[in-house]
């Protein structure tokens, strides 16, 4: 016959702060993994985007430079053109009829040479920005192999961290969820919402030396008294975190470590 679940509406108050400080212990124990991962995530996906931005660059450059050595080409076909008009020109000069015929194909040879001129001229120019955009995809192609050997290198690392650490991640998500079905919902939103505005994701914290965690701001005697009476759920005025005994604290801690290993 199976158990019955009890509604978490009708637990006591000391039940209810014993479930949301084991939840707190199980999501610190989560935290703390993903600590371990660091800032390792972010920075794969900085790399990421910053060979992303390289690879578009590199590929532009080289897109430009394709276009100036294609140019080149043409500028070459048109020099041998205008050459070949040249000798054309100067072959009919040796069959003219007046000076006027003669001017006439001096002046076409005078224009075929000045337009070998510019185009030797726009071949140097190209050759030129050649040259400076191969110095620039050099030093592009480095960084983008360097970023590709960094990023690997990272990858690897978030790899070995997360082969590591994954079975016992996925194994304190499940007690996660499955301590969350132990709180009522009223509570449970509110949990969230502390742990997602304190620091270190601590929503629910034990009173250590007349202080809260995490605070380290003294709490008044009667109310130490009250949150060791554990008759209702108290948050403590300065940082907005659920207050629990330390002996209660103590206890679930026990627990907790005798759960995980």
């Amino acid at each position: 016959m199976s158990k019955a679940v009890k509604d978490p509406k009708l637990m006591s108050v000391e039940d209810k702060l014993r479930s949301l400080y084991k939840l707190q212990l199980i999501d610190s124990e989560i935290d703390k993994i993903k600590t371990i991962r660091g800032e390792l995530p972010i920075q794969i996906q900085d790399l990421e985007d910053e060979i992303a931005g390289l690879e578009t660059r590199i590929s532009k450059m080289q897109e430009e430079r394709e276009e100036l050595e294609q140019s080149i080409v043409e500028k070459g076909i048109q020099i041998k053109e205008s050459e070949a008009a040249i000798v054309k020109y100067k072959e009919q000069q040796n069959d003219v009829r007046n000076n006027r015929e003669f001017d006439s194909l001096n002046k076409e040879i005078e224009f075929q040479s000045l337009e070998i001129q510019l185009a030797e001229k726009r071949i140097k120019e190209a050759k030129a920005r050649i040259a400076s955009k191969d110095e620039v995809l050099a030093v592009a192609n480095e960084e983008l192999k360097s970023n590709n050997t960094e990023l690997q290198h990272k990858k690897d690392e978030l790899g070995g961290i997360v082969g590591e650490t994954e079975k016992e991640e996925e194994k304190l998500k499940k007690m996660s969820e499955d301590a969350e079905t132990n709180i009522e919902d009223r509570l449970l939103k509110a949990y969230h919402r502390i742990r997602n505005k304190v620091r270190n994701g601590l929503a629910v914290v034990a009173i250590d030396r007349a202080s809260a965690g995490g605070s380290y701001i003294q709490i008044p005697p009667q109310r130490i008294l009250d949150v060791g009476a554990r008759k209702k759920i108290i948050v403590d005025e300065h940082s907005g975190r659920i207050l629990v005994d330390q002996e209660l604290a103590n206890e679930e801690q026990e627990k907790f470590r005798k759960i995980i290993e």
